[in-house]
């Protein structure tokens, strides 16, 4: 017997974009709808996909609801699933663990809620599989609380649902901690687990898959976001395939300006990187954060006209695409090293340092301040004489006198 069976996490319904709604709130709104459109496409596929059943292994919200629309959402969804008599079997993470939802809505017959004082076996008895799972009650768990799950059941597809940070993954707290070795121990086909955004198949003997986040939330949740799909023949774990369902995109991407010698080079640059990004999105609404890098001539002026620039490559993003985004623009490039000078008056050369000084407007300014302090500071009588503007001839001056 073949079949297939999805398995998502992390839906984060509703989640707030703050590091979006303080630059421009049309464009958090377009991006928090995305949240729900991607959940959408994720109950729309588990139908036309003919998927035996739905594992959702924790965190379908960010937290208490705001309002009831959000779990209302979420229930519409689910019924979509059970007039199609397609079961769903849920975990609790600590996003939506039990002490941080202080609302509930009654969910449909088709949809299997594990209990949270230790783990408890589902069965469906027309596929032989049976499903292992926990749900979080308080955001943090007891150390022993994988030691709970029992052991496989002989003749059974074995599925273990757990929300878990396993032994650590960087950015993620360590929820419900356990190793690989861990999850070998109790002998089942395939782990479905939760809490990591980014998509990864931790192991093949057995499964243990993250299939990430449905929906990007931030610049470091970049690239596409989604489910997996795994197909079972003969009652073993044949495949599993990540397929994308997320309505917008983040990138996080860095620009090398080495060879820019003006802010009009590097936005030639940027605007080349936001088209290689908008046909990576494959239609969807973008939202990038560039950081420009390398030791550039131009180091200066990207540092000193940083605000503008941005909003030069925000303009230069809606020409692209009505939905490209440009969240921020970030300025991490290195001055040129000085050249050596020689220790010989013979040997420099006057005229071009004084050039280079002038080319860069932040030592200018310097040395515009510097004078106006020392003139206030001298009599009247030398103010006159000392007001040189011309630096290359008080320079000139003063090696002719030193010679």
């Amino acid at each position: 017997m073949s079949f297939t069976f999805l398995h998502a996490a992390d839906l984060h319904i509703d989640s707030p974009l703050e590091s979006l709604g303080a630059k421009d709130p049309a464009v958090a709104a377009r991006f928090a709808q995305a949240g729900r459109a991607a959940v959408e496409r994720l109950i729309r596929e588990t139908i036309e996909s003919e998927a035996r059943f739905l594992i959702i292994a924790g965190d379908v919200f960010d937290g208490d609801w705001k309002d009831v629309s959000t779990g209302l959402f979420f229930v519409r969804q689910l019924g979509e699933l059970f007039r199609a008599k397609i079961p769903v079997f849920l975990v609790k993470g600590n996003h939506d663990a039990e002490s941080v939802m202080s609302r509930s809505l009654p969910y449909p017959d088709n949809v299997h809620i594990f209990a949270s004082a230790r783990a408890e076996t589902k069965l469906i008895e027309p596929l032989r599989v049976a499903l292992h799972g926990r749900s979080f009650a308080q955001r943090a768990v007891p150390e022993d609380f994988v030691a709970s799950y029992p052991a496989r059941r002989e003749g059974w597809l074995n599925i273990g649902v757990l929300h878990t940070g396993l032994d650590g993954r960087p950015g993620h707290d360590p929820y419900a901690p356990c190793t690989v070795a861990d999850l070998r121990r109790y002998g089942y086909d395939y782990w479905a687990l939760g809490h990591i955004h980014a998509a990864e198949i931790v192991a093949r003997d057995p499964w243990i898959v993250y299939p990430g986040n449905t929906q990007g939330r931030s610049p470091r949740e970049t690239g596409p976001k989604g489910y997996a799909r795994v197909t079972v023949e003969d009652g073993r774990i044949a495949a599993v395939e990540t397929v994308a369902i997320d309505a917008a995109r983040w990138a996080h991407e860095s620009i090398d300006v080495s060879a820019a010698a003006d802010e009009a080079e590097a936005l030639a640059l940027i605007a080349a990187t936001l088209e290689r990004l908008q046909a990576g999105a494959e239609g969807r609404p973008l939202a990038a954060r560039l950081t420009l890098t390398g030791v550039s001539p131009a180091h200066a002026r990207l540092v000193a006209h940083r605000e503008s620039l941005e909003a030069d490559a925000r303009a230069r993003g809606f020409e692209i695409g009505a939905d490209i985004w440009v969240e921020r623009l970030r300025v991490r490039t290195k001055p040129p090293p000085q050249r050596m000078l020689s220790v010989e008056p013979d040997g420099l050369d006057v005229e071009a340092l004084i050039a280079a000084a002038a080319g860069e407007p932040e030592f200018a300014a310097v040395l515009a301040e510097l004078k106006r302090v020392v003139l206030d500071k001298l009599p009247p009588s030398l103010r006159e004489e000392l007001a040189v503007d011309d630096l290359a001839a008080l320079a000139r001056d003063f090696l002719a006198g030193e010679r």
